[in-house]
């Protein structure tokens, strides 16, 4: 693939994780990671939880003074499983803190470190040239850090792309939150029309 359009993926896959948001795409990898690999500690959890509160349930049904030894019975029962639960319950949390501080790191990785990387790779070579005199002296400021002189550079080529993207995401929103909205020019126009016409 050209490095044009690599910096461009690179740029949209970062600014599309940032709209979808890292906290939701850390949840669904979770819950898929649990899925395949921690199925057995959520069965046994689930599993728990049903037993505990069948239990507690039957605790709450008998009497305390009149059938002690069932009742006392119960109470160990429930206070063994709670306390299984809670151990359940921290090593499940212990796991999520280290996915989470793996996947955050895979995405950084994956998004930026990867824009670093091309960029300081790619510092002194030419994304694309531009035409002689386009833009007369400021052609320079086009090539800036490293780049040959009348092209455009990585760094600003990653700007560039960003913006149009950024520009696109708030095009787009604006369209689906409210797609009869009419642009004030436009209804001030209309409305000094209908002024002179009667």
């Amino acid at each position: 693939m050209s490095l044009i359009l690599t910096i461009f993926a690179l740029v949209f896959i970062a600014e599309l994780i940032s709209w979808v948001g890292r906290s939701v795409l850390l949840e669904l990898a979770w819950a898929l990671y649990c899925r395949v690999f921690m199925n057995a500690s959520y069965t046994r959890q689930r599993q728990l939880k049903a037993e505990l509160l069948t239990t507690k349930k039957e605790l709450m049904q008998t009497s305390a003074q009149d059938q002690f030894a069932k009742w006392a019975k119960l109470r160990r029962s429930v206070d063994k499983g709670l306390a299984e639960l809670e151990k359940l319950n921290g090593e499940v949390s212990s796991a999520k803190s280290a996915f989470s501080m793996k996947f955050n790191s895979l995405i950084w990785i994956l998004t930026t470190g990867l824009q670093f990387v091309l960029g300081w790779w790619y510092r002194k070579s030419a994304v694309f040239y531009l035409p002689p005199n386009w833009l007369g002296p400021l052609t320079w400021t086009l090539a800036l850090p490293f780049a040959p002189k009348g092209s455009v550079s990585v760094g600003v080529w990653q700007m560039a792309c960003r913006r149009v993207i950024k520009v696109g995401e708030r095009t787009v929103k604006s369209m689906i939150s409210d797609p009869m909205a009419v642009p004030v020019e436009m209804e001030a126009k209309s409305s000094s029309g209908e002024e002179k016409k009667a």
